[in-house]
């Protein structure tokens, strides 16, 4: 069995309020053992479910849609498939462009503060002062604060970048692989609503009740997925499945009554 992470033993000593546990999870053991915050794959895990139900309900809408327009299942596979690589390609250059432009502006405000330390200390030490007095902290107290802290430059630039900028910098490893966890999580999942008019080819069944079997396992998926979220935002994993499959529904219900709409009226 995997032995649990200090921060597993934290997260689940929050969960249930177990105070022994939260004990454990402090304990000088586990803290001269194990570094703080290993949360590498916590991050991805958004990723994951950012472009996983985005996947699943934009391309179960465009399913839902085309058959309320009564159009033929090649049409449906040919419009599913181009919304599936084309909008997740989207996500993707999203998620990218996004976490490059946070980067970029976290550096340059770094940069800022660092030569703002560098060549008028005695005014960064006066606002850093000034944000602790307006916390209620006593003068004294306040002082002893930014002495404490502006000893050290990084702690001091770090300290100005989060209380006067409210600026909390992110480590990435690479934009890239964070598009690329989106594109790949959109494409799989997003993949379930099509499945079925794929096989339908091969298996009667499939043809016989394409979209009856495509909506079954499309809410399979989305109550899977929704349930995955609770990994990332904690919670009851029942309560956050069900979220996730009355949104894709909703979706899909609005997408199908619009293409019901439209071939009535053309």
């Amino acid at each position: 069995m995997k032995k649990e992470s200090r921060f597993d033993l934290a997260k689940k000593s929050f969960e249930n309020k177990d105070i022994e546990l939260h004990k454990k999870a402090h304990s000088r053991e586990i803290i001269a053992g194990e570094a703080w915050h290993k949360t590498t794959q916590g991050r991805y895990m958004g990723s994951v479910v950012y472009g996983a139900s985005d996947g699943i309900i934009t391309t179960f809408a465009v399913v839902a849609g085309a058959m309320g327009a009564h159009l033929n299942p090649q049409i449906v596979l040919i419009m599913g498939f181009a919304n599936l690589f084309g909008d997740g390609f989207s996500m993707a250059m999203g998620d990218y462009l996004s976490h490059r432009t946070t980067a970029k502006y976290d550096e340059t405000e770094r940069k800022r503060e660092e030569w703002e330390v560098e060549i008028d200390p005695q005014s960064e030490k006066e606002e850093m002062f000034q944000i602790y007095k307006e916390r209620g902290i006593s003068d004294e107290k306040a002082r002893a604060l930014v002495d404490l802290i502006s000893s050290d430059k990084r702690l001091w630039v770090d300290t100005m970048m989060h209380e006067e900028l409210g600026i909390l910098e992110e480590k990435h490893d690479s934009p890239v692989k964070d598009a690329l966890v989106t594109f790949l999580s959109f494409v799989l999942f997003g993949f379930m609503p099509l499945i079925t008019y794929v096989l339908a080819s091969f298996i009667p069944l499939f043809e016989q009740n394409t979209f009856v079997i495509a909506t079954i396992l499309t809410l399979m998926t989305l109550f899977t997925v929704g349930a995955i979220r609770k990994s990332v935002t904690g919670g009851s994993w029942i309560k956050s499945g069900v979220e996730m499959l009355l949104m894709g529904s909703a979706a899909a219900f609005v997408a199908y009554i619009v293409g019901f709409l439209i071939r009535s009226i053309t």
